[in-house]
């Protein structure tokens, strides 16, 4: 009897080799055994190396503030589960290919993937990793994809003078493109002072919050806010010249935000765009499919330089204990890198 215990358990190991994060109350996370599918043609199977923490949307999972009416189009490709709660949620994971077709194996990629150990997924939802990218950067490729997408929206061109109003993850990959474009005058600002170095190195200028209405950044022909608060959202339109547009990153969950759009907003004629990833821009829609954009910014993402946005390395054992600091608001850093 015992010996037909200890091989059922072991049978049953077999058929759970991999662990998943899944996000089970409000402030409350846990690590629980996931079962692969055995691949058919078409598959692959993963063995994850890094993933991603996003701190913006995952914060809002973690503390059940996804609104219901948003239920279905917040739904990650692979999300088990459903809102607000349990639900295993994430859209970053970089790992080795281990089983699939045999020009595949050994391919380091990226999926669109909640945080796990090792998974199986569809071929057409993985994108090789160029050989000039870490697989640790690459974990930003969904951000990159946020920000390119956010660049299209804008219609920003060279020459142009752009403020980024909140120097968070996808507002310093915006600075990154947005610095890029040749004549461009760049001007990150944000209250966070320590910002300022990694603002530099990507060849825009950092002005403390405090400071912008003097900084000489006004009358921007674009501005970009992505700092997820009312007062960002004020200080954006409050920058903004005649006309110009001022692109909406933040999203605030079920969240309302007072926005100013009486004072000058009608007189000047500003527009406020949103920009949201999960259609291509329409600048760029007849001709860019999803599958072209995110191999583009995994090719962008091929400069040692943003691994300054990485601030944080976590081992995935670690996150049911350390998601409440690292999720917090207001919590310090940049992008949080799970280790596997």
């Amino acid at each position: 009897m015992a010996g037909q215990q200890k091989k059922q358990g072991a049978d049953e190991a077999e058929d759970m080799p991999a662990a998943a994060l899944w996000y089970e109350g409000p402030g409350r996370a846990a690590l629980r055994s996931a079962r692969l599918p055995q691949p058919e043609p078409g598959m692959a199977v993963i063995r994850t190396l890094w993933s991603g923490l996003s701190r913006g949307t995952e914060r809002l999972v973690f503390r059940g503030r996804i609104p219901a009416t948003e239920y279905e189009r917040m739904r990650a490709p692979m999300q088990e589960g459903d809102f607000p709660f349990p639900v295993k949620y994430g859209y970053a994971a970089v790992g080795l290919v281990e089983e699939g077709p045999p020009e595949w194996m050994g391919l380091n990629v990226f999926c669109l993937h909640p945080h796990q150990t090792r998974f199986a997924a569809p071929l057409f939802r993985l994108t090789e990793v160029p050989a000039n990218v870490s697989a640790r950067r690459a974990t930003l490729a969904a951000n990159m994809e946020t920000a390119l997408n956010a660049l299209w929206d804008s219609g920003a061109g060279p020459g142009d003078r752009i403020v980024v109003v909140g120097g968070g993850l996808l507002g310093l990959l915006i600075t990154y493109l947005a610095a890029g474009m040749p004549g461009a005058d760049v001007a990150v600002v944000d209250i966070d002072v320590t910002r300022a170095p990694i603002a530099k190195a990507f060849g825009a200028r950092f002005v403390p919050v405090g400071e912008a209405s003097g900084a000489g950044i006004g009358e921007a022909d674009v501005v970009f806010h992505a700092s997820t608060t009312a007062a960002g959202l004020t200080t954006a339109l409050s920058l903004a010249g005649l006309e110009a547009r001022v692109v909406e990153l933040s999203w605030y969950g079920d969240q309302f935000v007072a926005a100013p759009l009486g004072q000058a907003f009608h007189s000047r004629r500003l527009k406020l765009v949103s920009s949201q990833v999960g259609l291509v821009a329409e600048s760029r829609r007849t001709r860019w499919t999803h599958a072209r954009r995110i191999r583009k910014a995994l090719e962008l993402l091929a400069d040692d330089k943003l691994d300054l946005l990485v601030s944080h390395e976590i081992a995935f054992e670690e996150l049911p204990e350390k998601l409440p600091d690292l999720l917090a608001p207001g919590a310090s850093g940049l992008a949080t890198a799970v280790r596997y």
